[in-house]
């Protein structure tokens, strides 16, 4: 009888490692691995210094790369890149209008028509504050400073001015004041006009609002973010949308229970696609015109910011988002928004405060760049992107 019911244990214990270990948690996905290629930025004329790279765009057939120079005193002084193809690229003249012009930082970029508009700034005065300008691509390819009243940037309500993006209403750029969310809108480039305290971005009974990134939509503008009611001290999901720029109205999204924001959005094609923080990893969120549902998560636990994206981009099949992701990098991918897939980088995202991580995509062609606050790097990848 014992040896009976020795043999049934074994033959019990065989059959439950024949069965997955947990149905309800199948295997993840097989990485993709993209054949990267490494890009070459020429240094401006002038006076030498470290290339620093901020951010990177892309459209209608032309690539844009901004930053800075940093001399060995910490000096800076503005610098752009522009390419038709994303291999060969050639700097842009940067002209200053203003007394913070020379030293200004590029820290967002857009792009509308195959022309570039960029936000730069310096902190300086008295106090120490950052002066911010923009930046505009005239005729002559050159980059030309549009000079602003500090206090359209800045002033006792100026809390950041974030990132800007063209479309064919014109530009716009997302930040936050102290009454709330606010957006900068311009037809062509030459003049922003400030758009806060009004209703829908302005703090109110149901919560402070804050934008962190804006694009265009078929009609008109989209910004994403969160709001964070009163009393609590978790977010939820929000998105603004606008014909002209200048009236706002609010949605809360789903997120499905915890501590949720938008980071980044995204037109690829007829969708919206916004990407953030949901509970202790990622989540992303669709929409076809104003009807938003959340669609998928990714990441997770583990990593050193788990809850950080650093850019989003809209591939020909599908988008590509890069997080914070400890020391293996963070790339992901998504044909659908719901289904993602980890992303082998050509290095690790950067940790540190100085850190700075973008990303564009074209086609099948994909842009990396990342900067340590020792070293940046530029990176191509282009074709299919398959698992395996």
């Amino acid at each position: 009888m014992r040896r009976g019911v020795a043999v049934l244990g074994l033959l019990v214990l065989l059959l439950a490692a024949c069965r997955p270990t947990d149905p309800a948690r199948p295997a993840p996905p097989a990485p993709i691995r993209p054949a990267w290629q490494p890009v070459t930025l020429p240094v401006p004329p002038g006076v030498a210094g470290r290339v620093a790279l901020r951010d990177v765009t892309a459209c209608a057939g032309r690539w844009f790369v901004v930053g800075a120079l940093v001399d060995g005193a910490g000096g800076t002084r503005p610098a752009a890149w522009s390419s038709p193809d994303a291999r060969t690229w050639t700097a842009l003249r940067a002209v200053p209008r203003s007394t913070y012009g020379p030293e200004n930082v590029l820290t967002a970029a857009g792009c509308r028509d195959g022309r570039l508009a960029a936000v730069g700034g310096k902190t300086g005065g008295v106090h120490g504050n950052p002066r911010i300008s923009t930046w505009r691509q005239v005729a002559d390819g050159s980059l030309v400073e549009v000079p602003a009243e500090f206090e359209v940037f800045g002033g006792p309500d100026a809390v950041n001015v974030g990132r800007i993006a063209g479309g064919p209403r014109g530009w716009l750029i997302s930040g936050n004041r102290a009454t709330g969310a606010a957006a900068w809108v311009s037809p062509d480039g030459s003049d922003f006009a400030l758009v806060s305290a009004v209703p829908q971005l302005a703090a109110d009974a149901a919560g402070r609002p804050w934008v962190s990134d804006g694009v265009a939509t078929g009609s008109g503008w989209l910004l994403v973010g969160s709001v964070l009611p009163p009393g609590r001290t978790g977010s939820a999901p929000a998105v603004w949308s606008s014909a002209d720029g200048r009236s706002w109205r609010r949605a809360v999204l789903p997120a499905d229970g915890g501590v949720a924001d938008l980071q980044r959005v995204v037109r690829a094609g007829e969708r919206a696609v916004a990407v953030g923080r949901r509970g202790d990893g990622l989540g992303a969120w669709s929409a076809e015109g104003d009807r938003w549902r959340s669609v998928g998560t990714f990441g997770g636990a583990g990593t050193d910011r788990p809850g950080q994206v650093w850019g989003l981009a809209a591939r020909a099949d599908g988008v590509v988002a890069v997080v914070a992701g400890g020391a293996t990098g963070g790339g992901w991918f998504s044909a659908d928004g719901a289904a993602w897939s980890p992303v082998v980088l050509p290095a690790g995202v950067p940790a540190g405060a100085d850190r700075s991580v973008a990303v564009a995509a074209v086609g099948e062609s994909v842009v990396l760049l990342s900067d340590d606050g020792a070293t940046a790097s530029v990176w191509l990848a282009g074709g299919a992107w398959r698992p395996g």
